[in-house]
């Protein structure tokens, strides 16, 4: 670590005003994240492959992946390319299943925008006129997971390079070929004949399977396979907010203790605070509860409600808690600080409990500068860990860019 981070981190602990500890400001902490260490670059998304034969239950996995997830996630399908004259002509001996026929260029081209935090525009493919809409496009937006779905989707290095999770979707041969009968006559205008004419599974998706991370058998019939794969992602999105808990929790004070070793030595390490809380403010801040006792078993944790009373604007708030919060160092969790009006009205409880205002460290996500200034202000001696301090608040009073309604969003309760 440089010694000039080193002593700016002393000289903040020494200063009698406002505490404050930025996760991605490296002047600041020493708890940076290589991961984490360029203020403007976008968080990169968690971007999962899922392939296997055609009719193997792909889009039945990604829907069940998408559900538990909620949230806003991307899927993206392999691009088919369009067909020109000659081959429209001779399209009843068109392989769809060829790796020729797929465009990997605009996918590539696509996927590496949305991981650079940009918008893009998908193609919208008609499977009847075996061609691509000239005039309509799929609008997608930027997510934290991506799901590339597609039977040659682990074919091309260039693809496979871009994945954090590859899942192989297995299901018989006989089911796998019943579907797919039944769906490409019935929606895609083909004949048995022609569905029958494509042996790309042992040419091409079989021998990619030896890529995959994650092999599934019976595809969306495999509840147990799909629970572990969506909650090995949600240990991956929750890994920002686990680093802002370890870093709040570096703030805390410890004492000197020994111990003796299976060894019969004697080591001199640090004993944890004992007297230690969690409070989130409902619901938001409990979104962060999991990784707070991820990090300290056991650990009490209450709860806070702020709400609004009439149509006036004022707020109240209520405690929900079973100890007793007098001499406890607490942990209070919300993703997101904006305005700085419903941390204050916590904190104020918080104080009202008998909790000293230096015994408070507040645990964010985001913060806007005004609802620092707002807090510190009012609270000089309490304690701020965020991971990013965002641009402003805008005239609706959000944090801009931000990252929305944080509770809709991690419950999956928005529209």
């Amino acid at each position: 670590m440089p010694e000039e981070s080193i002593s700016i981190d002393c000289d903040m602990e020494k200063a009698s005003g406002p505490h404050f500890s930025g996760l991605l400001n490296p002047t600041v902490t020493s708890a940076s994240s290589p991961a984490f260490s360029d203020d403007n670059a976008p968080r990169q998304p968690f971007v999962i492959g899922v392939s296997g034969g055609t009719a193997s239950g792909k889009t039945t996995v990604c829907d069940m992946i998408i559900q538990q997830l909620h949230d806003h996630r991307v899927v993206l399908d392999y691009f088919y390319r369009g067909l020109n004259s000659e081959e429209l002509k001779r399209v009843q001996e068109y392989n769809f299943d060829h790796p020729d026929a797929f465009d990997t260029e605009q996918l590539l081209d696509c996927v590496q925008k949305l991981k650079s935090g940009q918008s893009v525009q998908v193609p919208i493919y008609d499977f009847k006129l075996h061609r691509r809409s000239s005039d309509s496009f799929r609008q997608v937006n930027a997510s934290d997971v991506i799901i590339l779905e597609g039977i040659l989707i682990f074919h091309d290095q260039h693809v496979r390079n871009l994945m954090n999770m590859k899942i192989f979707v297995d299901a018989d041969a006989d089911v796998r070929l019943a579907r797919r009968i039944r769906r490409d006559t019935v929606e895609r205008g083909r004949d048995v004949n022609s569905v029958l004419e494509q042996p790309a599974f042992d040419d091409f998706v079989l021998p990619s399977k030896k890529y995959a991370d994650v092999i599934i058998p019976r595809g969306g019939d495999n509840h147990v396979a799909i629970d572990l794969i969506v909650q090995h992602i949600r240990t991956k999105l929750d890994r920002l907010i686990r680093l802002v808990v370890e870093h709040g929790l570096g703030h805390l004070p410890f004492t000197e203790k020994q111990v003796v070793t299976p060894t019969a030595t004697v080591y001199t390490g640090v004993d944890f605070c004992k007297k230690l809380c969690g409070v989130s403010i409902v619901r938001s801040g409990e979104s962060m509860e999991n990784a707070l006792r991820a990090c300290c078993k056991g650990i009490k944790i209450g709860k806070i409600l702020i709400h609004r009373e009439g149509d006036n604007g004022k707020q109240a708030s209520n405690i929900f808690a079973i100890f007793k919060l007098l001499k406890r160092h607490v942990l209070l969790l919300d993703p997101v600080l904006a305005t700085g009006n419903s941390a204050n009205h916590a904190i104020e409880l918080l104080l009202r409990k008998g909790v000293p205002q230096s015994h408070i460290i507040f645990l964010n996500l985001i913060s806007a500068p005004e609802g620092i200034h707002c807090v510190c202000k009012r609270f000089p001696s309490l304690k701020i860990v965020t991971s990013e301090i965002d641009v402003a608040l805008n005239e609706e009073y959000h944090v801009i860019p931000g990252l929305g309604e944080f509770g809709d969003r991690y419950f999956g309760t928005d529209d």
